[in-house]
């Protein structure tokens, strides 16, 4: 009965009644949005939204499709144009693909922090920048699974061998945890790995970047290669597996704060040199 009330109490809201944008007010923190990679889902981030709730900060952290760059890009797009109020965006591995493109004409989007992430420019795919350097150690570990859309069109989609994962993906985590990590990742869709981007935020918004020193999935190589590229204003090194943000929550969540402390500096250095009206 409790069910039937709570679907009656959502049939009566009309279809486009005003929500209201999720965010907060003119001058507070920015919000912060967490958009996750491959292999995973929004819990990836949970040590990292910890964090940054504690210090006061609202967060989100979406579901990312995985079904390639047109769909993503898009329906992150949607979402970033609901939040009221100043965005620092972020993005891990595929994840940060995906903010580069939807991010891109979303003013209120004021940082981009990438965090062992894949940063394409326009153009580029996934794989073509990947081929700019040496294979990783994730290459030969991917299980390609077929499946059928409801159209009735068929696609592929890919995971991370079972007996991998923690070799090759996520080596500083216990082997219990990097169990569960391969029982319940999320795949990629083939086609994620060749989608050109379209568009890229980060020649025009603040880059920060986190590069993992021991990542066997993307090269720290490329990875600074993609900072130095994006003219990114703070890069940090840390000794750590491709899935820091699980491993390394605490740097990961200070290197987003140092992006929204510098956006909010910012805005207060505008508001004293502003005339002030008699």
């Amino acid at each position: 009965m409790a069910a039937v009330a709570v679907l009656a109490g959502l049939a009566a809201v009309p279809p486009h009644a005003p929500q209201g944008p999720v965010g907060t007010t003119p001058g507070s923190k920015p919000t912060v949005v967490l958009v996750h990679g491959a292999f995973a889902d929004g819990s990836s981030w949970s040590g990292v939204v910890e964090r940054l709730q504690r210090d006061g900060y609202q967060v989100i952290a979406p579901a990312n499709p995985l079904r390639g760059m047109p769909q993503d890009s898009t329906y992150l797009n949607s979402l970033l144009k609901s939040v009221k109020g100043p965005i620092v965006l972020v993005g891990h591995s595929y994840g940060g693909e995906v903010i580069s493109q939807a991010a891109e004409g979303v003013d209120q989007v004021k940082a981009l922090v990438y965090v062992n992430a894949i940063m394409p420019d326009k153009g580029e795919s996934f794989s073509s920048l990947s081929a700019k350097f040496p294979p990783t150690k994730i290459t030969g570990s991917f299980r390609q699974v077929p499946f059928r859309k409801g159209d009735g069109g068929t696609g592929t989609d890919v995971y991370i061998r079972a007996d991998k994962i923690r070799s090759v993906f996520a080596q500083d985590l216990p082997e219990r945890q990097t169990r569960i990590m391969a029982a319940t990742q999320r795949p990629l869709a083939l086609s994620a790995f060749t989608d050109k981007v379209g568009a890229v935020a980060w020649r025009e918004k603040p880059v920060y970047v986190l590069v993992g020193k021991q990542d066997r999935a993307i090269d720290p190589r490329l990875e600074r290669f993609e900072a130095k590229r994006s003219h990114a204003r703070k890069t940090l090194e840390i000794d750590s597996s491709h899935v820091s943000l699980v491993s390394h929550p605490q740097a990961v969540a200070g290197l987003i704060v140092s992006a929204a402390d510098d956006y909010l500096r910012q805005q207060a250095n505008r508001s004293s040199t502003e005339p002030k009206i008699p």
